[in-house]
């Protein structure tokens, strides 16, 4: 499927497009576990191309409660926007031609980025991040390294804040102008520690001078009373923003990468 073209610069932008045009449901990406829809969204002579994932199509999960995961995703692009780096896209929650869901705005991805990679050998060449050996058939492994990319990096201090239980490398969209996006936060902000990556290549890292300024900054956003904690009030419970608080704390208590628990599978499944 090819995406309208991008909204040109004016006025409005593209959550308040997401939000206020008229929603057209497209087709329907038959992969995702969850239904998800292709749509698009248009207003005042301006159209672009979106996800939406209305609340009663979600799959009900045993460790979540149902009908969050659209709320989740918000969550998750409110977070993002706090941090001042943009990893997620537009999002919104509005009505649909099948109920309130989650309405994101499509990003066409670059298809020869080198993000992820399997590789033969003990280390990773320089530029890459080891994650783990994976089997790859006939009782042969190899080593599964991703991009010593600080776009990545980013990513992972977002995903240990928002305690993401499902980052792919599906999820993980390259645009042609240079930003990457994470999508698919729907299994986010549990109370439970329940961080699955393929971002596992700083584990036990010191953080980068620009992650510890952006954890300060969300640290006062989501203290009680803060913009950010505001915004999360109607998104998630109050325990699970007093999660992702203490995990903002504990992040720069340690001045670290997370490391994984152990009780927890720390590579989601199938990773990519």
């Amino acid at each position: 499927m090819s995406a309208p073209e991008r909204i040109p610069p004016r006025s409005m932008t593209a959550a308040e497009l997401l939000a206020e045009g008229e929603l057209t449901v497209r087709g329907r990406l038959r992969e995702a576990s969850n239904a998800v829809l292709y749509c698009t969204v248009a207003r005042e002579g301006q159209e672009v191309a979106c996800v939406y994932k209305p609340v009663a199509g979600e799959r009900p999960l045993w460790d979540f409660p149902d009908g969050t995961l659209a709320q989740r995703e918000l969550a998750a692009y409110e977070v993002s926007e706090a941090t001042g780096w943009q990893l997620v896209p537009p999002t919104v929650l509005r009505d649909g031609p099948y109920g309130e869901g989650m309405v994101q705005l499509w990003i066409e991805a670059t298809a020869d980025a080198e993000l992820l990679a399997l590789v033969d050998g003990e280390e990773p060449e320089p530029g890459w991040k080891a994650i783990g050996f994976a089997e790859v058939g006939e009782g042969r492994t190899a080593l599964l390294v991703h991009a010593d990319d600080e776009r990545l990096r980013r990513l992972a201090v977002l995903d240990a804040v928002i305690n993401n239980a499902d980052r792919k490398g599906g999820h993980l969209l390259p645009a042609p102008d240079g930003r990457l996006y994470g999508i698919d936060h729907g299994v986010s902000f549990h109370v439970e520690d329940k961080l699955r990556t393929l971002l596992w290549g700083w584990a036990g890292d010191p953080l980068p001078g620009d992650a510890v300024e952006v954890l300060e900054g969300l640290q006062k956003a989501m203290a009680p009373g803060g913009a950010l904690a505001a915004r999360l009030s109607g998104l998630i419970t109050p325990a699970e923003t007093d999660a992702a608080r203490a995990r903002v704390d504990a992040l720069l208590a340690s001045g670290r990468h997370p490391e994984p628990g152990g009780e927890w599978p720390a590579i989601p499944w199938p990773p990519v």
